[in-house]
Formats: C-alpha cells, sequence, structure tokens
C-alpha cells in the first residue's frame, strides 16, 4: 500500500507540473526563421511540405543540403520511421535524393527516445545548407526559479547531449545569471566566448549572438531558447546550426504570432481536445477515471485513491468555470480510455458551482450509455440543488458526502 501510494504522488507531482509548466514548442525551420527576424545568423533552412517541393528546394541551393524531419522530438538523427525508414536527418547530395529522402519521411511517425513507441508525425521536412563547423557549442536561455531570473548556459562540448555532458563533466557547464532588463552585456559575453575557448575573430559575433537570443527570449516570452550546436566557422562567423524553443501557454494572448505557429498534430489529441474546453487533462496509467475541480483537490484525490489501493487513470481538472458542455466533453475524454472501470468526481463547490457540474453528469450518462460506475462527491456551492437533480435523474449514480468513502466505493467498483 505505502508503495502503491509513493508511486501514485510521483504521478502526482508530474502531472501536477505538467498542468502548471505549459510551453509551446514549434518546429525547427520555424525557430530558424524567428532568429533570422532577430538578425540571429544561422544556415540557410527552408521548409518542404511534398517531395516534390523538396527536391525543388533543394535544386534552388544547387549545392549539397541536409535534410531534417520536422517532428518535435529530440533524437531525431538515430530515430526510425514506422515504414522502417531509419533517421530522421540524412545528408542531401542531389535534388532526386531529397526528393527520394522527403517521400520516406513525410506523412510517418518518427520514433525518438523522447516521442514513446507511438511516435510523431512527420509533416514537413527542412533542408538547410551544408556548414560543417570548425568547432561545436552549446548555448540555452532558461528561467532559474531558485535564483529568480534568467540564466545563460553555455560549453564549449556542443553537438553532445547535455545532460551526459553535465553529468559526465559538470566543470563543462557554465551559467551566467542575466539581468532582465538588459541581459548580457556585450564586454561580458566576449569574456564569455574567450572562457568557452571562441577564436579572437570569433568572439565578438558570439557575444552579438548571446546578446540577441535573451532579446528573443524577453520579447516571445520564451521558457527555453537551446541552440546545439552553436557552430563557429573559420573565418569568425558564429552560427545557430540547430534550435529548439519553449513559450509559455499562459501569454498566448500576447504572442499571438508565436501561438500561430502551434502544431497540434504533434501533441497528445486527448488533451488537445481537453484544452479547446478549458480543461486541463493528462493520461496516467490506471484505471479509475478522475473528474475533479482544483489541481490540490485533484492531488489529494489520487492520493486518497492509492491508500484505497487504487489507481488514477487520468488527471482531470474543469477548472472553475467549466459549463456542462465541458463536463460532457471531460467524460468522454475519460471513457476514451477503455481501462476505466470505474469513474470518480470530486467537486468543492466554490467559484465552480455543482449544480452545473450534476447537469453536466446527467447529460454524459444520459448521451454517452455509460456503463462503468459512477461515484460522485459533490460538496459547496449549489450542492442542495445538485443533489436533488441526481436523485430525480433516476440514474445509477453513487453519492457520497465521505471523501474516504466515496473514493474507498471508486476502488471497490473498478474490481
Amino acid at each position: 500500500m505505502l508503495r502503491s501510494l509513493r508511486a501514485t504522488r510521483a504521478i502526482k507531482r508530474s502531472a501536477f507540473q505538467q498542468q502548471q509548466v505549459r510551453n509551446l514548442s514549434i518546429h525547427e525551420y520555424q525557430s530558424v526563421q524567428l532568429l533570422n527576424q532577430y538578425g540571429v545568423d544561422t544556415p540557410v533552412g527552408k521548409p518542404a511540405f511534398t517531395p516534390a517541393e523538396a527536391e525543388s528546394v533543394a535544386a534552388a541551393f544547387g549545392k549539397p543540403t541536409v535534410i531534417k524531419a520536422q517532428v518535435l522530438a529530440g533524437g531525431r538523427g538515430k530515430g526510425h520511421f514506422d515504414n522502417g525508414f531509419q533517421g530522421g536527418v540524412h545528408m542531401v547530395d542531389t535534388p532526386a535524393e531529397a526528393k527520394d529522402f522527403a517521400s520516406k519521411m513525410l506523412g510517418h511517425k518518427l520514433i525518438t527516445k523522447q516521442t514513446g513507441a507511438g511516435g510523431r508525425i512527420c509533416n514537413a521536412v527542412m533542408l538547410a545548407e551544408r556548414m560543417p563547423p570548425a568547432k561545436e557549442y552549446y548555448a540555452a536561455i532558461l528561467n532559474d526559479r531558485a535564483a529568480g531570473t534568467p540564466v545563460l548556459v553555455t560549453s564549449n562540448q556542443g553537438g553532445m547531449n547535455i545532460e551526459d555532458v553535465a553529468h559526465d563533466t559538470p566543470e563543462a557547464i557554465v551559467t551566467t545569471p542575466l539581468d532582465f532588463e538588459n541581459g548580457i552585456s556585450h564586454a561580458d559575453g566576449v569574456k564569455l566566448a574567450e572562457k568557452l575557448g571562441f577564436a579572437p575573430n570569433a568572439r565578438d559575433n558570439a557575444a552579438d549572438t548571446f546578446s540577441k537570443l535573451y532579446q528573443i527570449f524577453k520579447d516571445k516570452d520564451s521558457t527555453q531558447i537551446e541552440i546545439n550546436p552553436l557552430g563557429e566557422l573559420p573565418d569568425g562567423r558564429v552560427l545557430c546550426m540547430d534550435a529548439k524553443f519553449g513559450f509559455d501557454d499562459n501569454a498566448d494572448f500576447r504572442q499571438k504570432d508565436v501561438f500561430a505557429l502551434r502544431d497540434t498534430t504533434q501533441e497528445d489529441p486527448q488533451e488537445v481536445q481537453a484544452a479547446e474546453y478549458g480543461l486541463n487533462f493528462i493520461k496516467l496509467d490506471g484505471d479509475i477515471g478522475c473528474l475533479v475541480n482544483g489541481a490540490g483537490l485533484a492531488m489529494a484525490t489520487m492520493d486518497v485513491l492509492a491508500l484505497h489501493g487504487g489507481s488514477p487513470a487520468n488527471f482531470l481538472d474543469v477548472g472553475g468555470g467549466a459549463t456542462a458542455e465541458a463536463v460532457k466533453a471531460a467524460f468522454k475524454l475519460i471513457l476514451s480510455e477503455k481501462k476505466v472501470k470505474s469513474i470518480f468526481v470530486n467537486i468543492f463547490g466554490g467559484i465552480m458551482r455543482c449544480d452545473v457540474i450534476a447537469d453536466g453528469i446527467i447529460q454524459a450518462t444520459h448521451e454517452l450509455n455509460l456503463s462503468v460506475p459512477l461515484i460522485v462527491r459533490l460538496q459547496g456551492t449549489k450542492e442542495a440543488e445538485a443533489k436533488k437533480m441526481i436523485k430525480e435523474s433516476g440514474l445509477k449514480i453513487y453519492a457520497y458526502d465521505d471523501l474516504d468513502e466515496a473514493a474507498a466505493e471508486a476502488v471497490k467498483l473498478a474490481k
């Protein structure tokens, strides 16, 4: 039992973190376009959405290029497609080769260590000029919550998995706190470039790149800007060879241009659907569907289910402004998982009225021909009205006032 509770708490923390820290990611070709808008130097890269377009883009380059599958996941080069084609990154020498590679990537799912077994669909490729750097570095701008400031994380061991670098040679990681308003000064950027080992003719360019990366980070409400590798060419140019950007979903109202780039085909379809109704939904591994209002109550619900030997199938917070239609949508999401054997609705009515939840429950039960046991605990605003609605519905709903008893029944009926 204790082991089960600890496991659920670990899942719970993961779910809470995913819900609270929501980040939009954009494709590499979109990141390159954003970098170029700010005057950051990159290899020239262009997207293609069909094999014929890839052939045309390669022909326009007129020289060797590299083709990269545009999938929001790391480890693309070492991944494989669901059709058996190996690798999401390939060197291209001719337009015909670009067309051939694109035909094997587009419309297929790329599976990497980050995507899971299901993979992610590749709807675009990017072709970029091939420019092998003389030396590769790593640069990222992140928020350091402990320090309460953005930081610039750099290393002279670029082109590698930065987690491995941090583990094997932590001394190779340089973390520089940044001034929120001004980022890093040019003089400090030059000193950092020298410390990292940039050649004298590249240090000014490196410092300029650090400064512009921070400007993007600040202007666009970014949560992460990662450049790996940051390449140094023999002539002193400093190029962002690959980019991974993340943006705070809470800033979507003022970052319309950035959020217009969202590719929902790269996201979990159920989580996308949940977001349309203002629901926070995360799939878990158990068999008890949960519908709760408030992240704290959701976590407590998951704990009490674990205490009784049960396991939640999802983290679903309907929030304070859910409608009956949203509650119906929540039930559909829960029931889309065939492993769900019971549903536990645990609502504390404050801003969220219990009668609205009850209305949604009744509608969903009728329309979805609900066959799994439904356990409901409603307390707070409009509680009496909600209980009356459920009682008069004539539906087989197990109603409880006590959280512990309700959770125990949910576990019992799931067995």
